[in-house]
């Protein structure tokens, strides 16, 4: 498995869908997350005993607001979200791992995820801060004070030994993104 990793506005979704482009399966952490959240009543069942009682409403769907709320004020309950997903999340890449060894992997958190201790490697997707607050404020519409302050939150989530795709828009990154492939 390989990790497609880099900081908010790097360019990682724009490699992932390079690959799926030339058929490769590519798993983007972000999204599958948010399905393992809302079809596992065990992840729902964990929310509401370890973040909030109201974490899940009435009908049965996950209140973010509510979850953001409580995990952003309390550490704890923050470890403990990302406890839960982050387990859900690679028990789910274990078993598309299981159907496809040559799976990719895009997530922003290699580290933290635990995902950077069973990938076979990992390529981050690096650009330029200034291009980065650019294309974050452009695609997000919000302030270059709140994408900074997402840039420095994921500093520590560098991997020694990435294999490194500069997405600055000097560099080709087609031509780099093709030229690793054959590798895996």
């Amino acid at each position: 498995m390989i990790l497609i990793s880099g900081g908010i506005g790097s360019g990682k979704s724009v490699v992932s869908r390079i690959l799926r482009a030339n058929g490769f399966e590519v798993y983007d952490s972000d999204l599958e997350a948010r399905r393992l959240m809302d079809s596992s009543h065990e992840i729902k069942s964990r929310l509401c005993i370890e973040i909030a009682a109201d974490a899940v409403d009435p009908r049965g769907n996950i209140n973010r607001t509510r979850v953001a709320e409580v995990v952003f004020a309390d550490a704890s309950k923050l470890a403990a979200l990302n406890s839960i997903v982050h387990t859900a999340v690679r028990a789910d890449i274990r078993l598309r791992m299981a159907r496809n060894p040559r799976l990719f992997v895009e997530t922003a958190i290699p580290v933290s995820s635990g995902l950077v201790d069973f990938a076979d490697e990992v390529w981050q997707v690096e650009a330029p801060e200034d291009l980065r607050i650019r294309r974050v404020m452009a695609r997000n519409n919000t302030t270059a004070e709140a994408v900074r302050a997402r840039i420095e939150a994921q500093r520590a989530e560098a991997v020694p030994g990435a294999r490194v795709i500069l997405n600055d828009g000097r560099h080709p990154l087609l031509a780099s993104v093709l030229e690793l492939i054959p590798l895996f």
